[in-house]
């Protein structure tokens, strides 16, 4: 990853970043009157309960959808087509699983469970932890933010990188776990 970083910065990426303004959010200080340090507080406290409450009701959809994806494959998902498809003798499970994190990510607390049932199922923990990493690097959301910043160029050098340290890191991890090193 520090190597992409400086191979995208040394290939003069930083033209691809937009111009972005920036609001200053005013909070009880701007607005003429005399505040108090109570009042302040209380306002940063209810917009941080408003935007907590509003991050929540964007996320619970998701995460359901995570732990029912998890519930679908232990419960209906054979045993031996995981293997066949993403086992450890399989080459391609490693690229593959990196790529189909990337929309399947929701968040931690719901990848995990199903990367869980998915390792007890068979599948190779390179695959899986190129799963996590591809998912958590580049998930949906994330791009979509970067989107709103970067150019296209970039946002695509971005999930290029996530995905090849997603790879490496899941090739590194099978290999480890063939020699033992790790246990599964």
């Amino acid at each position: 990853a520090v190597i992409s970083g400086i191979l995208i910065e040394r290939a003069g990426y930083a033209r691809y970043v937009k111009a972005v303004t920036l609001e200053k959010s005013c909070c009880c200080e701007c607005s003429g009157e005399p505040s108090s340090e109570t009042s302040v507080h209380k306002t940063r406290f209810a917009n941080s309960l408003t935007f907590a409450f509003t991050l929540f009701r964007q996320v619970v959809p998701y995460l359901i959808l995570g732990a029912a994806i998890g519930a679908f494959i232990y419960g209906f998902i054979p045993e031996e087509l995981i293997v066949a498809v993403a086992g450890p003798d399989n080459p391609l499970a490693i690229p593959v699983a990196a790529v189909i994190g990337v929309p399947m990510y929701i968040r931690a607390e719901t990848i995990i469970p199903i990367s869980a049932v998915l390792l007890e199922k068979g599948m190779g923990i390179g695959a899986i932890m190129a799963l996590i990493i591809g998912g958590a690097g580049a998930s949906i959301p994330e791009v979509t933010l970067l989107a709103s910043i970067f150019e296209r160029r970039l946002v695509a050098a971005f999930v290029v990188t996530v995905l090849g340290v997603a790879i490496l890191a899941g090739v590194l991890f099978q290999i480890l776990a063939s020699e033992g090193i790790i246990l599964t």
